[in-house]
């Protein structure tokens, strides 16, 4: 199993958001980026396998303060040695798909071909129907939304992913869709230096586009798709060779999900909270003030808690009893993961870490014993 820690990255603690605007604080900005990467250098030192930044803007209140995260990406890697960086996930449908395939291009050669790259739809409307106003108009798709909005979305997503790949793998780029036209009509270029030593051009008019660099790894980085809910999604990533992320569902959720008759946890990801403490007691009180607080105050009321009800009662299961969260001491944190791992036998597990909402040392020490006491301990891990 392969362990990845996922950063949004929120600024300030619980008390500094309560104060209101916690985005604004340069001196909050500064200390994320300080310990980060100091929790970056130890994670790879430990062995994790990567690390993921979220995608988001205009987040004023503190959360997810995370505009680039290939930018992220690049400045984990500049202190690191072998640790994988990537993105969960840029949010295409308000991004120019050929800047993606450059720019994780060009990340993955200065880390040596160690980026990952993720692409999630976008569901917070503030900032996507900002963000991809002068691109084609495509609002954000809330959670478990099934109506035009979340087709024109997903339509907008595919389009785009078949851009990145195809930018990747061919030398030469031309696309017709419903959003993008490349080249986007008959472009004149009659330039002797493309003619001996370029291509796409014929006759004087540009009729393809080489988009370089290509990744270093061939033919492209490895593929993730947060935070797939649904069973379209599932098949569209296992078509793709795309790795689907869950969030925490109902079990009887992720039972039911499947892929070509394969289990679902065949490769699958999954999102937990992860918070590892001397006690049950000392993690908990970690947790209530960075995944309760978060989940309260900014996830619910985007729907995410709707995948936690049991489809037949509405009832939402424990957390922590059925492996939906792994939060308490080494003993707990261990039982918690083996049974996570008995029921769903998961290859990609991301570490939510809420940086900023526990505090630097407490996240530091939650870092080490999960890699150190918990994964060397639990069924199957390694």
């Amino acid at each position: 199993m392969k362990v990845s820690l996922f950063y949004l990255p929120s600024i300030g603690s619980r008390a500094e958001i309560e104060r209101g605007r916690a985005g604004l604080r340069r001196d909050l900005y500064q200390r994320m980026l300080a310990e980060l990467g100091e929790q970056a250098r130890l994670a790879d030192t430990l062995g994790y396998d990567s690390i993921s930044f979220t995608e988001h803007h205009f987040h004023v209140e503190g959360f997810e303060l995370s505009t680039n995260p290939v930018l992220l990406d690049l400045f984990v890697g500049m202190q690191t040695k072998r640790i994988r960086v990537g993105q969960l996930g840029i949010v295409l449908p308000a991004e120019n798909p050929i800047r993606v395939a450059e720019n994780i291009a060009m990340l993955d050669h200065m880390t040596g071909g160690r980026a990952n790259a993720g692409f999630a739809r976008g569901y917070q409307r503030r900032w996507v129907d900002v963000m991809a106003q002068q691109t084609h108009g495509i609002h954000g798709a809330l959670p478990h939304q099934h109506d035009a909005v979340d087709e024109a979305n997903r339509a907008a997503f595919e389009e785009c992913f078949r851009i990145v790949k195809q930018a990747w793998s061919e030398d030469l780029l031309s696309y017709e869709g419903r959003y993008w036209r490349i080249p986007p009509g008959p472009t004149p270029w009659d330039l002797e230096s493309t003619r001996r030593y370029g291509a796409g051009v014929v006759d004087g008019i540009v009729r393809a586009v080489g988009v370089v660099p290509k990744p270093l790894q061939q033919p492209h980085p490895p593929l993730f798709q947060p935070f797939a809910s649904s069973e379209r999604s599932i098949r569209w990533c296992a078509e793709e060779g795309v790795t689907a992320i869950l969030p925490p569902l109902h079990p009887s959720l992720e039972d039911r999900l499947e892929v070509s008759g394969k289990p679902l946890g065949e490769g699958i990801g999954v999102l937990r909270d992860v918070v590892v403490a001397e006690t049950d007691d000392e993690a908990m009180a970690l947790w209530a003030d960075s995944g309760l607080f978060c989940g309260r105050e900014w996830f619910e009321p985007f729907g995410f808690s709707k995948g936690l009800a049991d489809p037949a009662t509405g009832e939402a299961p424990s957390l922590f009893d059925s492996g939906l969260a792994l939060v308490g001491s080494v003993d707990t944190v261990t039982r918690q993961l083996e049974r996570l791992r008995a029921r769903l036998p998961v290859r990609w597990l991301f570490a939510w870490t809420y940086n900023g909402l526990i505090p630097h040392p407490q996240l530091m020490r939650s870092i080490e014993l999960f890699a150190t006491r918990v994964l060397p301990r639990a069924a199957g891990a390694g």
